[in-house]
Formats: C-alpha cells, sequence, structure tokens
C-alpha cells in the first residue's frame, strides 16, 4: 500500500503529443515530443509502436507522469511516462475526454 502523503507527491499533468519519431534499431520504442503547458517541450520514450502509428499519435492528449526522475530508454533521456490501460498485453492511452489544455492538472 503506498501512503496518501506519497501518492499526493505524484505529479500527473495533461500533455499533447507534438511529434512522434522512430528509434533507429528499435521496434516496439517511440521517441515522443511532447507539451506540458509552458514549459519547453519534453521528450518521451514509449514503447507504442507495435500499437499506434505516428500518424495515430499526433495531436494526441495524453496523462504523463510530470516529476519522475528522467531515465535514459533505447538510448534517449526519457522526461516522464505516459499513462496506458493494458488490454491482452496492448497500451490504450488514457485521454481527457474534452481537450484540455496542455499542462493541466490530473485531480
Amino acid at each position: 500500500m503506498v501512503s496518501f502523503e506519497d501518492f499526493k507527491k505524484i505529479e500527473l499533468k495533461i500533455a499533447t503529443i507534438k511529434e512522434a519519431e522512430n528509434i533507429e534499431g528499435k521496434d516496439k520504442l517511440f521517441k515522443l515530443s511532447i507539451e506540458i503547458g509552458e514549459e519547453k517541450p519534453r521528450t518521451l520514450v514509449a514503447g507504442l509502436k507495435p500499437h499506434y502509428s505516428k500518424e495515430e499519435l499526433l495531436g494526441k492528449q495524453i496523462v504523463v507522469v510530470a516529476n519522475l526522475d528522467a531515465k535514459p530508454l533505447g538510448g534517449i533521456l526519457s522526461q516522464g511516462m505516459l499513462l496506458a490501460a493494458d488490454e491482452n498485453g496492448a497500451p490504450i492511452l488514457l485521454q481527457p475526454d474534452k481537450k484540455v489544455k496542455a499542462g493541466s492538472e490530473v485531480l
């Protein structure tokens, strides 16, 4: 179990995917450029390639953990983590049901 105090430390925010690129030699990973409010764009690396095309991802709003330590994935520094549900091993991106401002907090 996680205490409520620990849970409150997690910053969940809405981000908009601005770019999706292939990563050379990586069959499952995309390099995503995301916008989270007023800050400069961030890079996320996500294993979405078998399930989403680059075109499907562009402009999509997603939920991200905004205050996660950066970690190298696929040779690229990933600056956060997107949230997805698992449907029989396939990720289904969590999204707001209406368009909201990038950077909005998830309550």
